[in-house]
């Protein structure tokens, strides 16, 4: 069964910081391009980040730019987001997401575009 799990999430501060981890059980997670995705209370989904297989793109949106950090760790597979300089308006659902094509700075943030979703993990950054 494929599955895409995210953890690290929970109650922070404001101005503080927060990983998220993301990893893949039943194929490899190397083989793919990840995405993260946020959403808040009646609110869609928006895209918040996209990492390439090789690490070589990443593309931020631009509520996060310059305080979201995108990596990956290819001994374990594992694909981290950094958050830092956290406010209220980045308390969401975040969802870690995989697609095999190789994403473009125009269609990165496009949601069909990806295969694979994780459940979702809740970060909550209080005043």
């Amino acid at each position: 069964q494929v599955q895409l799990v995210e953890s690290g999430g929970g109650l922070v501060q404001l101005g503080g910081s927060l990983r998220l981890s993301c990893a893949a059980a039943g194929f490899e997670l190397d083989a793919y391009g990840i995405g993260w995705f946020r959403q808040a209370p009646g609110k869609g989904r928006e895209p918040v980040s996209y990492i390439s297989k090789s690490a070589g793109r990443k593309y931020y949106g631009d509520p996060v730019k310059g305080r979201f950090t995108n990596s990956r760790d290819t001994t374990t597979s594992v694909i981290y987001l950094q958050m830092d300089m956290l406010k209220s308006e980045d308390t969401a659902i975040y969802y870690c997401t995989a697609r095999t094509s190789l994403a473009e700075r125009s269609d990165w943030a496009g949601k069909d575009r990806y295969e694979f979703w994780g459940q979702g993990i809740q970060v909550t950054v209080s005043s």
